[in-house]
């Protein structure tokens, strides 16, 4: 745009690229998954789409933060690589400060939930576990980081530990508490998004830059999706359907990210370009991708009105005509770095951050017995047996081997109960904070037994 004149070369330069780059990487598919979860579609769908999503707007904040400190001494314009790997430095330093702010939060908040009788107070509880999630937030900015990663961490482990020890009540009010407020905030984002696209005293239409923009995030969006799905079925048996890759392709709608990071500095000609740019491709996304969603699930032919907990009986219920327990997918084809997570998670950190997993002096060493009993929850030894049996679900490559391997000695058997209320394999999620949705009990069993 330089060379032909449509920009001057004193008015946009290299580091504004990095920068527009970096604010328009933030994917906001919003819309999109709201459409999703009213019609039920196909969960992995669902997740893929969530995490990536997820992924992409902490990445991309934290990146043009580092973009934004970019400063070789000689000439601030061009590339320098001391610069550049000062900023990776930064980069990695902002991105692991914010996530330590917002798990350490999450601690305090899991230990005061644990140890305490807050759950005798439900609206103390509740109003404890907002409060603190918001320091989290709060803490970050003050420190100079990223507030919103801090928060986005702290809310996925305030999540995985911190709600288990929620009381019932406390439960049903913060789950009501967050949904309100997601709903306000994206009404009120959007609101000020259309006032700041009439309102907005400085934007600059440039049809070449916007088209240009419109072109690159797209293709850009197929250099990220199609490649990276390849790779991922390469060590896949469950593969990414390539229906599933095109709903994700179309699925690329930028939003409140894209326009908070873009509205931040409008100093220069160039930065009000962007934003302008910004705000034109938020609505256009939003209006056109997102309201096609529904007529391109159809003509993909994405399933709807998907029932998790029908998905599980189904598989249990072929597994079962088929012999073939070996077949579990989600079970059988975890990661070893999952695997060993997995592990010490439910063995170490559960049981410390909340009454959730076996107790400690089961797990930890003889030499720490006095800390284990103190740090172990008495619900902990209530419900060894019953956690033993939730966690059955995850087994390790090792037991899986045995177990397919005692099958040709002896034939097994599954029984579906449908007055136990919950299926195993969302046990533990009803635990995290999942309310659960199903209405059977799975459980396999030995034809002998």
């Amino acid at each position: 745009m330089t060379h032909i004149g449509q920009i001057k070369g004193t008015d946009f330069h290299f580091t504004d690229c990095l920068f527009f780059g970096a604010l328009m990487s933030a994917t906001d598919p919003v819309t999109v998954l709201a459409i999703f979860n009213e019609l039920h579609v196909d969960t992995d769908l669902y997740t893929l789409l969530f995490g990536e999503s997820v992924l992409n707007d902490a990445v991309a904040i934290v990146l043009t933060y580092s973009i934004a400190i970019y400063s070789p001494k000689e000439n601030p314009h061009v590339f320098d690589g001391r610069a550049f790997f000062q900023s990776v430095g930064h980069f990695a330093g902002i991105f692991a400060g914010s996530f330590a702010i917002g798990t350490a939060y999450t601690v305090v908040t899991a230990l005061l939930t644990k140890f305490t009788k807050l759950c005798d107070f439900p609206m103390l509880e509740t109003g404890l576990f907002f409060i603190l999630s918001w320091s989290a937030f709060l803490s970050a900015e003050a420190a100079g980081l990223t507030g919103i990663v801090a928060v986005l961490f702290c809310g996925i482990t305030q999540a995985h530990y911190t709600y288990n020890n929620l009381s019932e009540e406390s439960k049903a009010i913060t789950k009501q508490l967050f949904h309100f407020m997601n709903f306000l905030a994206e009404n009120f984002i959007f609101c000020y998004m259309g006032l700041a696209l009439f309102t907005f005293q400085n934007h600059i239409f440039n049809a070449l830059f916007i088209t240009g923009a419109f072109i690159a995030i797209f293709v850009a969006r197929a250099c990220n999706i199609y490649p990276l799905s390849f790779l991922l079925n390469l060590g896949r048996k469950n593969k990414i359907p390539w229906n599933f890759q095109h709903m994700m392709m179309f699925s690329g709608l930028r939003g409140a990210i894209a326009f908070a990071l873009a509205i931040r500095d409008t100093g220069t000609q160039a930065k009000q370009m962007m934003l302008t740019t910004t705000l034109l491709i938020v609505f256009l996304t939003v209006w056109v991708l997102g309201g096609g969603t529904t007529s391109m699930l159809t003509w993909l032919h994405i399933r709807v009105g998907v029932d998790p907990d029908e998905e599980m009986k189904r598989e249990v219920d072929n597994q079962a005509a088929t012999g073939d327990l070996g077949t579990s997918v989600t079970q059988a084809e975890s990661a070893w770095l999952f695997s060993m997570w997995y592990t010490f998670d439910h063995k170490y950190i559960k049981p410390i951050l909340t009454h959730s997993g076996p107790p400690l002096t089961a797990t930890l060493p003889v030499w720490c017995g006095p800390i284990a009993k103190i740090l172990t929850s008495p619900h902990a030894y209530e419900n060894q047996e019953q956690l033993h049996n939730e966690d059955s679900d995850f087994i390790s490559q090792d037991e899986l081997t045995i177990n397919v391997e005692s099958t040709t000695e002896r034939p097994w058997t599954v029984r579906v109960d449908a007055d136990d209320g919950v299926p195993p394999a969302h046990q533990e999620s009803l635990q995290e904070g999942d309310l659960g949705l199903g209405g059977y009990a799975s459980s396999v069993g030995n034809s002998s037994a």
